[in-house]
């Protein structure tokens, strides 16, 4: 397998082809805030190639720790799934980054069949070496559970570079809003209808 490194147009592609198709409103970030974030340097798009043909892509928010990235996005492509391909995927993610952050829907939702598959896909993620962290998050109103494949063995630790990924980015008022990590046992979730992003003059768009 082979991971190509995605340029803009390519990008832009997937997430109209795919990301659009896949995600709802709640789980999609922008795709104007992921070519800010391609912009800065700080993201990387991939496509999984398999025998010449692409079956599936990963999507990176790089960390400033070297090494260090949140999985935003892993997909197999439609008509390529069930056979591996997500699994083969994150292996060849282990080569490119000793250390992988994640996030997965709780599955707290009250319908069965989707909670069931949320279920799946956590237990997904710890089949491939990712564990499951002491702590939650709530961003955006979706709460998560938090994911960590690498050699930091302190969560706490984890967790202030899990959140350094974000406060980088975002204004502090904005962090303050939207982005709730660590959210603490009990805590209200800010509410938000989808992902908010802000200009350069910090102004919500």
């Amino acid at each position: 397998m082979e991971l190509k490194v995605l340029d803009r147009n390519s990008l832009e592609d997937l997430y109209h082809q795919e990301l659009e198709q896949v995600f709802s409103d709640s789980e999609r970030r922008p795709l104007a805030a992921i070519l800010r974030l391609l912009e800065m340097g700080r993201y990387e798009a991939l496509l999984a190639i398999e025998d010449g043909e692409p079956i599936g892509y990963a999507m990176l928010w790089r960390s400033a720790r070297p090494g260090s990235a949140l999985l935003e996005y892993l997909g197999v492509l439609r008509g390529k799934r069930n056979g591996g391909a997500g699994s083969r995927i994150l292996a060849q993610l282990g080569e490119r980054y000793n250390e992988l952050f994640g996030e997965a829907e709780a599955p707290d939702t009250g319908d069965p069949a989707e909670d069931d598959l949320r279920l799946r896909r956590i237990g997904f993620y710890v089949r491939n070496g990712f564990r499951v962290l002491n702590y939650m998050c709530a961003l955006f109103g979706v709460r998560f559970h938090c994911l960590y494949r690498g050699p930091e063995m302190d969560d706490q630790r984890v967790q202030e570079i899990h959140r350094s990924v974000y406060a980088a980015y975002f204004s502090t008022e904005h962090m303050g809003r939207y982005i709730q990590l660590p959210l603490a046992p009990g805590e209200e979730i800010h509410p938000a209808e989808r992902w908010l992003e802000e200009n350069e003059e910090g102004i919500e768009t």
